[in-house]
């Protein structure tokens, strides 16, 4: 067996991992959109990229509040009935935004509830599907697993924006009802997936220190938690995406097609990397080349804030997606082969929460600091700040550095668990 496609569970998994990808990167944009051109009727461009702030902060609150349940959850209940229900409540989203958009009644309030309500359904969904994976697959196939994952995500960063700006300039409803379908298909795919391997519950330990234990072993195990904090920092300072409305239409000057384009260059980038990884994955030297990947991620964000040329960004966004790609598949590697099944769901959440800290809540404050000294600067300090993040992870944590390989390390004293059959 030599790849994760010859297992039907994991091909499911897959298929539900793209399809919803697709169909949520379509709505966020559209979402992203609105809320900026709603905004820009009675606001000044300042105050309106206060509000795509808004939004990511909206999303990371219910993330933030829930994540100690959440992963106690993956690692209790059924992780696929998880799954299931969190694209279900996605769907309803999709589908009232659709109709708030098609009978003309779509508001910022509308906006930022459906928005908080995405943030509740992702802080479920993130560990479940996160956790799932190492399930369906032996040990020796999950960095391929992850890099074949990765790429049904970015491969949905892709088409999703795509889609969702060419949609709305045909019909502004369009990509909301596309979304919904999308999020049906998902769930039926989830729900073709057999029987799993899950770890055995602990019932005599009381459910709050369950969640405690989660944090306590990332605090514990330095490089999980040099690889998690230092996606945390370097992308919450350098994340643009938040910012693209205000480049395709004030700075660029492309419109909503432009949109589209911008918010699948970074995604055709990482796409293409995790392809390059599902078939020839790195083997040696996988900790210093994370901390380099991210280096270049935080050149080629301050080059994408300084051009003014609408080919130069893209080909900047298209380094930017690659570089974060490559650092993102070192490190779920190094995250899930470190970290012993009976606690995946409750790592995950914690990487996760960092992962929408550095998402949404950069979002937010990327939308802020441009609000504050403008969009152009916002980017290109956010840049210089991941790259002295770099800097100072390689020094705090030398177990990223000291990362050789992907081989799986001993879990035998680390709470392996027993396996039960669900």
């Amino acid at each position: 067996m030599s790849s994760p496609f010859s297992i039907p569970n994991y091909r499911y998994y897959w298929l539900a991992r793209l399809l919803s990808m697709l169909a949520g990167s379509a709505m966020m944009l559209i979402i992203g959109w609105q809320v900026y051109n709603i905004a820009r009727e009675t606001m000044s461009p300042a105050e309106s990229a206060a509000q795509l702030g808004l939004v990511g902060l909206i999303q990371f609150v219910p993330l933030f509040a829930l994540t100690p349940v959440t992963g106690w959850i993956a690692d209790r209940l059924d992780r696929r009935l998880i799954t299931r229900l969190t694209l279900g409540a996605q769907l309803a989203c999709a589908a009232l935004l659709g109709w708030l958009t098609y009978t003309d009644a779509l508001s910022l309030p509308a906006l930022f509830a459906v928005a908080a309500v995405l943030g509740v359904a992702r802080a479920f969904a993130g560990p479940a599907f996160g956790a799932l994976a190492p399930n369906l697959v032996p040990s020796e196939l999950l960095p391929k697993a992850i890099a074949l994952s990765s790429t049904a995500w970015q491969v949905g960063l892709i088409v999703g924006p795509a889609l969702g700006g060419l949609l709305h300039d045909w019909q502004s409803a369009a990509p909301y009802a596309l979304s919904a379908v999308l999020f049906a298909i998902a769930i039926l795919a989830m729900s073709l997936i057999g029987r799993v391997p899950r770890p055995e519950v602990d019932r005599e330990r009381h459910p709050i220190r369950q969640m405690i234990d989660g944090l306590s072993y990332v605090r514990t195990n330095r490089l999980v938690l040099g690889a998690i904090t230092l996606d945390l920092f370097a992308v919450f300072l350098a994340g643009s995406t938040a910012l693209l409305p205000i480049y395709a239409r004030d700075i660029l000057r492309v419109g909503s097609e432009g949109l589209g384009q911008l918010s699948a260059a970074p995604a055709v980038g990482a796409a293409l990397t995790a392809l390059l990884f599902s078939f020839r994955p790195i083997k040696q030297g996988v900790g210093t080349k994370m901390l380099v990947a991210v280096v270049v991620f935080g050149i080629a964000t301050i080059l994408f804030g300084l051009s003014t040329s609408f080919p130069l960004s893209l080909l900047c966004l298209f380094v930017v997606g690659s570089a974060d790609m490559f650092s993102v598949y070192v490190r779920q590697s190094l995250i899930q082969l470190h970290t012993p099944d009976a606690m995946r769901g409750r790592v995950g959440a914690v990487s996760q929460l960092t992962i929408s800290a550095s998402n949404e809540l950069g979002d937010a404050e990327s939308g802020f600091l441009a609000a504050a000294i403008g969009p152009v600067a916002a980017v290109v300090a956010g840049g210089v700040g991941a790259i002295a993040i770099t800097l100072l992870w390689a020094r705090l944590f030398p177990q990223l550095r000291l990362a050789r390989s992907f081989d799986p390390p001993d879990l035998s004293g680390e709470l392996r668990p027993k396996e039960t059959t669900t």
